[in-house]
């Protein structure tokens, strides 16, 4: 593990209440030489799939052994697991419903346990409505305090963690088919088609409207419609000085297709 104390959050509590600065104060009184970096707190509520793309797409910019405790939790206080996960790049913790889908699929399991070893909790009774505080918190603080994986809890399968649905995605020599997995606070339509599997030449569909592609957001006049590879390395569909999600009236799941011209 690196000698750098890091500990990212993401959750979908937002910033109106508390929550999360309680949860950092549980990371202060166990970890405080840890550095707590904010990922997001705008997940929408209870949305696994833009939680699971968002650390996805955070988790490669961290230095090795870095903590992630991530929480999106609908099923809280239910029998869904706590779990903590290793992986190449450090530490997932958090509720066992498939939020860490997307980075497991770029980056590789190497252990698993299920939270149950209450010595590393904030309190051997937690809230049953908020173990981002009293479990995910703390955890994530003594795992960058130096605690061992397997002093955590129980070990468990890697193959019984709990995975998102693959979204949909066909491919053929003349068309791509994917979906929006993501919505940014720009009214970006980040989609699931990777960006190096769309040519220079292709016409991007959603419903019944053609978007024209282009290298840039200002690659058109104020207010078009326009489609390009973002950051994330995905298609996604965008206006120019506007809201694509409010102009096209989309969410998350709703279908795109890349027609490639060239053939």
């Amino acid at each position: 593990m690196s000698g750098q104390k890091i500990i990212t959050l993401l959750t979908d509590f937002g910033s109106r209440d508390v929550y999360v600065g309680v949860m950092k104060g549980v990371i202060a009184a166990i970890a405080p030489q840890a550095t707590v970096i904010d990922l997001t707190h705008e997940i929408p509520p209870q949305d696994l799939v833009s939680g699971s793309f968002a650390l996805q797409s955070a988790c490669s910019y961290f230095p090795q052994g870095t903590v992630h405790v991530a929480v999106v939790d609908p099923g809280v206080g239910s029998q869904r697991r706590g779990v903590a996960v290793l992986f190449a790049g450090g530490y997932l913790v958090g509720a066992d419903n498939g939020l860490f889908s997307g980075v497991l699929q770029r980056q590789q399991a190497i252990a698993a346990v299920e939270l149950n070893n209450p010595d590393y909790w904030r309190t051997p009774h937690p809230s049953q409505t908020f173990h981002g505080r009293d479990i995910f918190a703390a955890v994530g603080a003594h795992l960058a305090n130096g605690v061992k994986l397997n002093q955590l809890g129980e070990a468990i399968a890697l193959e019984s963690l709990v995975t998102l649905p693959l979204l949909a995605l066909e491919k053929d020599r003349q068309r791509i088919t994917g979906v929006i997995q993501y919505c940014d606070r720009f009214g970006n339509l980040v989609t699931n088609i990777p960006g190096h599997d769309v040519f220079s030449q292709a016409q991007v569909k959603f419903q019944e409207r053609l978007i024209r592609l282009v290298t840039t957001y200002s690659g058109s006049e104020s207010q078009a419609l326009v489609a390009l590879v973002g950051s994330h390395g995905f298609l996604e569909i965008a206006v120019n000085c506007g809201s694509a999600r409010e102009v096209l009236q989309a969410k998350i799941g709703d279908r795109v297709v890349v027609i490639n011209e060239e053939n």
